[in-house]
């Protein structure tokens, strides 16, 4: 089956939730393997392992790859009771393609094998020790956790952690050697990276190591990817090797786009963030990070999303914005009709940073009869929120139109800046069906953010989508 739709954030269908997103580049194609959370799930990753891929040149034109490895291949797991969290891929250097991952309820990591980056990966053992124990199973060594792999001059490493808040037996992130059998440990482990209650943070210090950990080269540095202890921002350290040591540089993206200040205080959230998990990759001539966002109220739909990002000369990275441009790497074009599922920012006039609170507007899909996919639309919509689209090369656009539902009456506002003039504004009302309302607004040639807020009284209000016309 093939999706095709201009490249966007999300980058996947409105209805898929793969988070975790750890994309690579194999013969010509993105492959992006993730965890798969569900719609409306109860829990994080309750879904096997599905991967998409699309061409280097064409990132709007994503094809499912299906089921590459189901949660009951693992022996640990033939009941299918546990989860599958965040894993991550490498190429060993017998060419074939390997995958790690850690099930929800054991400290260890497992490993599959494939001939091809598109699967049918097949079970292939735990990693361990030279003696036979299991990485995470001996005396000292610390619970196993979203593994990251690097592949450099026939040897693999291994970096996995998780450290929250409260629990001293947890001193950071660690890395380990394999062997050339991609599955025994070499040297190691050896602490990278240093969690919150760890002592000596060093230059990580507000920006400890939480989890997510992902590693990849770029020229002669190697650049350490993860989830700080705010969790909603993927940070990133660098060093000279692929032990480092590794010295934090800074934040990379934030899924609520705290730290940027180009269009709001730096510290406002614009989107209910949550956890996050992702990394960079080289496609072409443009690098990319990879990241994920919340939908549906909660922490256990997430979806991923990407940006462009640039490098400095002494190779830090400026933190970037989220868009809903994304892999599209430049504005989208103005003109026409615009899914509300694409909004990059959602807020309301009480600051909220983490995603989950009740009564909040949200991303939401639901399936109609005669729907062969969900549709998804925002939800939850009431006074004062604003919802954010950027960015759009605007050519002669002088009209806009919203269409929506529900019990709402009030008025929609545009904006091209979050506290800027009202460039036109549409009334609507109880509708139980899709219903576009549409005004005249007088917008001059040019590049835009769009925001749209709403004014007004509302208990079940829904967006649809936005269309900027010309008349």
């Amino acid at each position: 089956m093939v999706e095709r739709f201009i490249a966007k954030n999300p980058y996947l269908p409105s209805w898929e939730y793969i988070p975790d997103g750890e994309p690579y580049v194999f013969d010509g194609r993105v492959y992006v393997y993730g965890s798969h959370d569900i719609f409306d799930g109860q829990t994080f990753c309750l879904g096997d392992y599905v991967s998409y891929s699309a061409p280097v040149d064409d990132l709007g034109n994503w094809r499912y790859e299906g089921v590459i490895y189901k949660k009951t291949e693992d022996p640990l797991n033939k009941d299918g009771r546990m989860c599958l969290y965040a894993p991550d891929l490498t190429k060993g250097p017998d060419g074939r393609y390997y995958l790690y991952y850690v099930l929800d309820k054991v400290n260890i990591v497992s490993v599959a094998v494939c001939d091809s980056p598109a699967g049918d990966f097949k079970f292939y053992g735990y990693v361990h020790y030279e003696d036979g124990t299991k990485l995470g199973d001996k005396e000292g060594d610390q619970p196993q956790f979203d593994p990251g792999l690097l592949t450099e001059g026939g040897t693999t490493y291994l970096y996995t952690g998780f450290c929250p808040r409260g629990d001293k037996s947890r001193t950071g992130a660690f890395m380990v050697e394999l062997e050339s059998d991609m599955i025994t440990v070499k040297e190691g482990p050896k602490l990278i990276a240093p969690g919150i209650e760890n002592p000596d943070k060093g230059s990580f210090y507000g920006h400890e190591f939480f989890e997510a950990s992902s590693i990849r080269k770029r020229g002669d540095m190697y650049y350490f990817i993860y989830s700080s202890i705010w969790m909603h921002e993927l940070c990133y350290a660098i060093g000279k090797s692929p032990a480092g040591p590794f010295e934090f540089k800074g934040t990379i993206v934030s899924n609520a786009d705290i730290g940027i200040s180009s269009y709001k205080e730096k510290n406002l959230p614009t989107m209910f963030g949550g956890n996050n998990h992702g990394s960079m990759v080289e496609i072409g001539d443009k690098w990319y990070i990879f990241y994920h966002r919340h939908t549906n109220g909660t922490w256990y739909s997430r979806q991923g999303c990407a940006e462009v990002i640039d490098f400095n000369e002494d190779g830090t990275i400026p933190q970037v914005e989220i868009t809903s441009q994304g892999l599209n790497a430049c504005p989208l074009e103005g003109l026409g009709e615009h899914m509300a599922y694409t909004a990059c920012n959602l807020f309301t006039d009480t600051p909220t940073l983490y995603v989950g609170e009740p009564g909040l507007p949200m991303i939401k899909q639901r399936l109609d009869e005669g729907m062969e996919r969900p549709q998804a639309f925002i939800a939850g919509i009431k006074d004062n929120t604003t919802i954010g689209f950027k960015y759009y090369d605007c050519k002669a656009v002088n009209a806009f139109s919203i269409k929506t539902r529900g019990y709402g009456d009030g008025v929609f506002e545009l904006r091209t800046s979050i506290n800027g003039e009202v460039l036109g504004s549409v009334e609507v009302h109880n509708d139980n069906e899709w219903t576009s309302y549409e005004c005249n607004i007088d917008l001059p040639d040019g590049i835009y953010p769009i925001y749209i807020t709403f004014k007004g009284s509302s208990s079940s209000l829904q967006m649809l989508s936005f269309t900027l016309l010309s008349k």
